[in-house]
């Protein structure tokens, strides 16, 4: 079992911190940004259909980048509370430590890289391709 110091979790926390500022400076510019540019604004430019899809598009993108910085804001948080428990960096499937290369990668990480594995392949929408 792979064993943190101090000083790693440490160091993780101030990582965590400054990109949960970060995020929501992210998330604010987006919100300020999108109150000066909203879609009916747009939209009542629109000349024509290709013009409103454009238009329909750039709001969906928005929308995906803001919900992308919410669950980053999310997860941060959740590292930061098993930082708080003492449960960080051990994985939350099989209790395993995770290795500080995984963490390095992805702080936020809640499960080792077998069981995170596992979960994708087990959550991962079932796709059929056909030509």
């Amino acid at each position: 079992m792979l064993m943190l110091t101090q000083a790693q979790i440490n160091d993780f926390r101030r990582v965590l911190e400054r990109r949960f500022v970060e995020v929501r400076e992210d998330i604010r510019q987006a919100l300020l940004q999108s109150d000066q540019q909203s879609y009916i604004e747009l939209a009542g430019r629109v000349g024509d259909l290709e013009d409103s899809s454009a238009a329909d598009l750039l709001v969906d993108v928005a929308l995906a980048d803001m919900d992308r910085h919410v669950r980053e804001v999310r997860d941060i948080d959740a590292a930061l509370l098993r930082i708080a428990d003492g449960s960080y960096g051990f994985c939350i499937d099989c209790g395993d430590g995770i290795a500080a290369e995984r963490l390095e990668a992805y702080p936020t990480a809640q499960r080792c890289v077998v069981c995170q594995t596992i979960y994708e392949r087990q959550h991962m929408p079932k796709r059929s391709w056909s030509l």
